[in-house]
């Protein structure tokens, strides 16, 4: 393993603190997820997404900041490897989604300023599946407040993850995951697990799960 910082990335359903777990038990690394239970705003917003969109995006980033900052900025004793569920720049990705272009200007301002202070992971393994796929793994996970998220919010967020995934400098692990099940199916965790263990120039770098 030549990594230090991995990051998994991917649209609401992915699979991605499955994966992320997963690897960290693998290598006995240092967890990190994202810990979006704690923002009070997420079942309001899914209720009332323009009444609630701003508060959600400034207390998700508000945490993403204060959890990087202490887990990711001091050297772990006993972990060589750090794993997290998910990108800062996440943030910026979902609040031009949600929120108007007002507020959208104030709240990059704060962001810019902001992720100055935060590292970049060593690699972003992105999940990418349609959202069929994305709907059907969010009914199973049965939280009452995602079951009538629109297709059209869905599709949206993946539209502005791949624009991101385009311009970015990291090297990027472009995963297609329509049929991942990272559970049932070991050979796709050892897909995963092969491709860490290579190293990858800046961009997209496609791996099909079969």
């Amino acid at each position: 393993m030549n990594y230090e910082f991995i990051t998994i990335e991917g649209n609401i359903g992915a699979g991605k603190t499955t994966l992320a777990t997963m690897l960290s038990k693998h290598f006995n690394a240092r967890l990190v997820l994202e810990e979006f239970a704690d923002n009070p705003f997420l079942p309001k917003f899914y209720a009332n997404q323009q009444q609630y969109a701003f508060p959600l995006e400034l207390f998700f980033m508000a945490e993403r900041y204060k959890q990087l900052q202490e887990l990711l900025l001091q050297k772990s004793m006993f972990h060589e490897l750090t794993i997290t569920d998910y990108l800062f720049t996440k943030s910026l990705l979902f609040a031009k989604v949600t929120l108007s272009q007002d507020e959208y200007k104030l709240y990059q301002r704060l962001f810019d300023i902001i992720q100055q202070n935060l590292i970049l992971p060593d690699i972003l393994v992105y999940l990418h599946a349609p959202v069929a796929k994305l709907q059907e793994n969010i009914k199973k996970r049965q939280r009452d407040y995602e079951q009538n998220i629109p297709d059209e919010y869905l599709q949206n967020i993946q539209d502005i993850y791949l624009q991101f995934l385009k311009q970015t400098t990291l090297p990027v692990l472009f995963v297609d995951a329509s049929k991942a099940d990272f559970l049932q199916n070991q050979n796709h965790f050892h897909i995963i697990l092969d491709a860490l263990k290579k190293d990858y120039s800046a961009g997209m770098h496609h791996i099909q799960l079969i």
